[in-house]
């Protein structure tokens, strides 16, 4: 347990990680039916007695929608409330990652989510501020996004990851380092757990919500500051054959930022990732509580 943080909050407490359990019986653990969140935190640089997170508010409250998904009603306030007290009972030293995780915790077999039990917990991690300072090589995956109308899409549903997981390995195991899916109609959707834009002609541009993605939050945070600062900004279908023509592609999610893309398949990418860098600096400005116009977006919490 030596790479999670000391406390977990399960079953309506605050406990050692390592007394969290549930039985091989629990019900998520068979049928996916779970939702998830991540969000990650700071300790404050220019204060050490207290910690930094990102977009708390909308983090919960997209959980929370989740949860809907579930048949479960869990506000987003008491969500975000656990995740203060989670934060201040740990009091990380390093950069983290929280993961908070609703799921149907009866002990059974049939699929279903009437009439069984919820619960929610959360735990955490140490995690690296870039996982990919270098950069990322993609591959187009053989599997495609789900659908909407198979898939309740607008939420983090556990069930939803296993094209993700799918595709992840593919690409790994393929000699990559992500994968980019494809939706139904073969149009660009996402990576295996991350958002992607691309950008031609000064134009930042991304799949538009119509595209079987997730809302990301980094997403709609990347689109706001672009706004801000005068970038256009586009919300369109992106073909495939963009990929490689573009003068920049990149990644972002809660875990991998703003990460760039070197090389689709076979195609090398220009090197000279100028938007890309700009969006980066200006989100670790706002992630560290040194952008004034965001202070918003940021919750600070005394470790004391």
């Amino acid at each position: 347990m030596n790479n999670f943080l000391p406390v977990a909050y399960f079953q309506n407490k605050f406990i050692p990680l390592e007394q969290a359990k549930i039985s091989i019986a629990t019900h998520a653990l068979h049928y996916g039916t779970a939702a998830l969140g991540g969000l990650r935190g700071i300790p404050d640089p220019q204060n050490p007695q207290q910690t930094l997170l990102f977009r708390l508010d909308r983090h919960c409250q997209r959980l929370s929608n989740s949860a809907k998904y579930l048949n479960y009603d869990l506000p987003a306030d008491k969500i975000a409330m656990i995740i203060r007290e989670f934060v201040r009972k740990n009091a990380p030293q390093t950069s983290f990652y929280i993961r908070p995780l609703i799921y149907t915790s009866s002990l059974g077999i049939a699929p279903r989510i009437h009439q069984i039990e919820k619960d929610f917990f959360v735990y955490g991690l140490p995690m690296a501020s870039e996982l990919y300072p270098q950069g990322v090589s993609c591959r187009i995956s053989s599997w495609y996004r789900q659908e909407d109308r198979s898939c309740p899409l607008k939420g983090k549903t556990s069930a939803s990851y296993i094209t993700s997981a799918l595709a992840k390995t593919e690409a790994v195991e393929s000699g990559f380092d992500e994968a980019i899916l494809l939706n139904s109609q073969g149009k660009v959707a996402e990576a295996s757990a991350a958002n992607i834009f691309i950008v031609r002609n000064e134009a930042l541009i991304t799949p538009g919500v119509e595209q079987d993605i997730l809302e990301g939050i980094t997403r709609d945070s990347i689109l706001q500051i672009a706004q801000d600062i005068g970038i256009k900004t586009q919300e369109r279908p992106i073909d495939k054959s963009e990929l490689f023509i573009a003068d920049e592609v990149f990644l972002c999610g809660t875990a991998l930022k703003i990460t760039s893309v070197n090389r689709v398949e076979n195609y090398h990418l220009p090197k000279n990732t100028i938007i890309a860098e700009i969006l980066r600096k200006k989100l670790i400005a706002i992630t560290e509580n040194r952008e004034p116009k965001y202070q918003h977006w940021i919750t600070v919490i005394s470790n004391n």
